[in-house]
């Protein structure tokens, strides 16, 4: 399990690296990020949505309401432009880290 911080910390990126792959709502973000770290990342509805909304805010991404399969309303999320932008900056910038900590830790114990 990652600690606090560290979800805190990624939880930009990978809403963005997610959103990039098309239009989702709030569970199914946190199900993917789930099923995608092998439950190493488990992330709350109460951790995401205001993530969802100051990034609303920042324009990085837009939201409507759409009928789910199930006949209930659900909030869908989808990049903007701005937000389609906005990820190759993330990555950079995480990249970056990684191969600082690869340095550091040898790269028999790299990420990627």
């Amino acid at each position: 399990m990652a600690s606090k911080e560290l979800i805190a910390a990624s939880t930009r990126p990978l809403v963005l690296a997610i959103l990039s792959r098309g239009e989702s709502y709030g569970y199914a973000i946190i199900d993917q990020v789930r099923e995608q770290s092998d439950g190493h990342l488990e992330w709350s509805e109460g951790m995401l949505y205001p993530v969802l909304h100051r990034m609303e805010k920042e324009k990085l991404i837009l939201s409507s309401w759409k009928i789910g399969e199930n006949g209930r309303k659900r909030k869908y999320y989808r990049l903007s432009k701005s937000g389609t932008r906005g990820i190759e900056a993330e990555r950079t910038q995480w990249l970056a880290v990684h191969e600082t900590l690869v340095s550091f830790w040898g790269a028999k114990t790299c990420l990627s």
